[in-house]
């Protein structure tokens, strides 16, 4: 469905929300054989605001390097985080950038984004990869839709490098769009 066109080892996400909201914080929202949605989240006072939500499928065979990372991973850590603090460097494979269209109707995904009626959230699908010295080892597949008051499609054309002159299928972003609005399990 999509090709990697780029590496980028980059500030992580978790940081840049700390960075730019002066909190961060992570909510895993359903987690199922394979595949972790979760919201990662600014805080004013005791009111939360998903700033990124992410769909992340993991790779079918994750090597065993990973077990202990994967464990606090699968307990609701964050992804980036846990690996860097294990001495890995996360480096991201961007697929595709664009945006997705919030529709008008009541989402779970902009109840947790705080957000009524249509607005366009950026998107941003990626291969993350776990390197170490010569070694790169594909950890998921992510998809992440950013709150339109954190990043749009722009900001992450500056920070990611992305190819996009083969454009994606409407039936492959229609896809997208069903992963970031279907109903969590």
């Amino acid at each position: 469905m999509l090709s990697a066109c780029a590496t980028e080892s980059v500030l992580l996400n978790s940081k840049r929300i700390e960075q730019r909201f002066g909190s961060y914080g992570i909510e895993v929202l359903a987690s199922e054989a394979g595949l972790r949605r979760s919201g990662l989240l600014s805080y004013d006072g005791d009111t939360a605001t998903c700033r990124t939500y992410a769909v992340v499928q993991f790779a079918e065979q994750l090597d065993e390097r990973f077990n202990k990372a994967h464990s606090r991973v699968l307990a609701g850590d964050s992804i980036g985080a846990t690996f860097r603090d294990d001495g890995w460097d996360i480096r991201k494979h961007t697929l595709y950038i664009g945006t997705v269209r919030l529709p008008g109707t009541a989402t779970e995904v902009g109840r947790l984004m705080r957000l009524t009626g249509a607005h366009d959230l950026a998107l941003h699908v990626y291969q993350l990869v776990i390197a170490r010295d010569d070694i790169e080892l594909e950890y998921a597949t992510i998809l992440e839709a950013h709150h339109p008051e954190y990043l749009v499609e722009n900001d992450l054309l500056d920070t990611f490098e992305y190819d996009d002159s083969t454009p994606l299928p409407a039936a492959d972003l229609k896809i997208l769009s069903d992963l970031v609005f279907s109903p969590q399990n």
